[in-house]
């Protein structure tokens, strides 16, 4: 073994069959039983997550990633932790789809399973070579190993008897608005990743990493968890049975989100940190080559995107009608009188901050002239709005809706709508600054 001239060799040797052993007993459990698939639910997939991140931990501390002799067996715990985690989340989505009461397309379920079948059989093929290093490296493979029975399925036919009343919870309305106008602005937010048709491989490397890569699909991870905590302590506490229907289903679409885009985050981190752009080192290029002679970069990259992405846009785009519906049950209404944007009335420009409001809110909100009413989201009907003012000289509007948007209208009309008397873009109070 090439250690540092400082470490002790047997010490180490120790230490290392230590934080291999689960590691590799995993890899020969597989290589053991006619049918390795039959291993793939989630105790066992969750044992591998952790063999390898205490292994691939363990390597770290001692520098295998500056170390020719360790570098492949690191690489190789590091595949094996982020495809078992994209492993375990798609496990769970396959387990849980049926109780999110989602209108799921024909197809989800057999795209997820073939994503599925192409992680195992994946790691399957990682699992010689991992064997195979390590005997390169004089560690021992345990005698052992497991068996099915070890590794049970989470379902049996029992189910605990649902004896507490979820309905009877103080459900808060303004947690309900704040997280229905969230799930809003996060789905608006993706609009633009939206597509209706299987990129093929070229069109996939030409966005991944350079549009689409692990830092943008970790922020919007973590703000879809963050919702997901929020409604779990504020709104919900209780199971799928019973209770407000809409606001489960609602969670149901961001639950599923949530777990398609933890898959999308593993595969992009390995992709890009692993077999994209390995680096100028002759032992990064070889590393990148063996790996992805074991694992197909553009099977992985036509999973994460025409799979993994396609399905986030889906379900966040069918959430909406949803979302919308339960926020405008919940909101706080109101109305406001304020004064016409002074010589130039509603054109463009204050049209499009007045929507902006009602859109960054999602609760409804009208301009209402007499017995004329507008959709004061969109700037086409406030535009309209505008020519029934001048054609009228109507010198007073009345906005009706959400209140939280009705107070930014309020400041917006006291600075003129955000320009002066010929037209110019003034500055926006601070209050107003997601418009700008």
């Amino acid at each position: 073994m090439q250690l540092h001239e400082n470490t002790q060799d047997g010490y180490f040797a120790k230490k290392v069959e230590i934080f291999s052993y689960d590691y590799l007993k995993c890899c020969s459990s597989l290589l053991a039983v006619e049918d390795p698939e039959r291993f793939f639910v989630k105790k066992f997939i969750l044992s591998f997550i952790s063999s390898s991140q205490l292994l691939e931990d363990f390597l770290d501390y001692h520098g295998a990633k500056n170390n020719k002799n360790w570098y492949f067996y690191r690489e190789l715990s590091a595949a094996v932790r982020h495809l078992s985690l994209a492993c375990y989340s798609q496990t769970h989505i396959l387990n849980r789809i049926a109780f999110y009461d989602l209108p799921v397309l024909e197809n989800f379920v057999d795209e997820g399973k073939a994503t599925l079948a192409f992680l195992i059989e994946t790691i399957l093929k990682m699992a010689p070579e991992i064997l195979e290093e390590a005997s390169r490296l004089g560690i021992p493979v345990p005698k052992e190993t497991f068996g099915p029975v070890d590794f049970p399925s989470v379902a049996t036919k029992d189910k605990f008897e649902y004896d507490i009343d979820d309905e009877n919870k103080d459900l808060q309305k303004d947690s309900i608005v704040k997280i229905a106008s969230e799930f809003l602005n996060i789905a608006g937010d993706l609009d633009h990743y939206s597509f209706y048709e299987p990129y093929d491989i070229s069109e996939i490397r030409s966005i991944v990493p350079s549009r689409i890569n692990e830092v943008e699909i970790r922020h919007f991870e973590m703000l879809v968890h963050n919702l997901q905590s929020s409604f779990d302590t504020y709104v919900i506490h209780g199971g799928y049975q019973f209770g407000n229907r809409k606001l489960k289903q609602l969670r149901g679409f961001f639950s599923v989100v949530f777990h398609l885009l933890q898959i999308i985050g593993c595969l992009l981190h390995f992709y890009e940190r692993h077999l994209h752009d390995a680096g100028y080192k002759s032992l990064y290029k070889k590393s990148q080559e063996k790996l992805s002679s074991l694992i197909d970069p553009d099977t992985l990259l036509e999973r994460t995107i025409n799979y993994g992405l396609y399905f986030v846009c889906y379900f966040l785009t069918n959430g909406k009608d949803l979302a919308k519906e339960i926020l405008n049950e919940n909101i706080e209404r109101s109305s406001i009188a304020v004064g016409i944007p002074v010589s130039l009335g509603f054109h463009s420009r204050p049209s499009l901050l007045v929507a902006k409001i009602v859109q960054h809110y999602g609760g409804q909100v009208e301009l209402c002239l007499g017995s004329d009413r507008f959709d004061a989201s969109n700037v086409l009907d406030i535009q309209w709005a505008g020519g029934k003012i001048q054609k009228e000289n109507i010198k007073e509007a009345v906005f009706e809706g959400d209140v939280r948007a009705l107070k930014d209208i309020k400041i917006l009309a006291g600075v003129n709508y955000g320009e002066d008397t010929m037209g110019k873009g003034l500055p926006l109070p601070k209050e107003l600054k997601y418009l700008r």
